[in-house]
């Protein structure tokens, strides 16, 4: 068992947990592009321990360092993590949570 702090780069595919699309990871592969949706499975990334295993729902976007990062919680125990927007990720989507942000303001 691994328990570094440091990011740990895994290849792999899974199927979405919340739409079900076959979703080809590529090492930093951590949410699913078409949904957004994720699964918490780790306490580090790339690490694996989490032993949770809740879908991590996105909730919005914010700009982070010059990096648009996408904020998930679980809807299982409510941890909240940020992770990066990749070019893969339906636009649709982003818009999306664009528009709730701003209805919440």
């Amino acid at each position: 068992m691994n328990t570094s702090k440091t990011f740990q780069k895994r290849k792999e595919d899974f199927l979405c947990g919340h739409c079900g699309l076959a979703v080809m990871g590529n090492g930093y592969t951590n949410h699913c592009p078409r949904c957004l949706y994720s699964k918490h499975v780790d306490v580090f990334p790339g690490d694996r321990l989490a032993v949770c295993g809740g879908l991590m729902e996105p909730l919005s976007c914010e700009k982070e360092r010059g990096q648009e990062k996408l904020i998930q919680r679980c809807i299982h125990c409510g941890m909240v993590r940020k992770n990066k927007v990749h070019e893969q990720d339906d636009f649709e989507a982003l818009l999306e949570l664009a528009r709730k942000r701003v209805a919440r303001s």
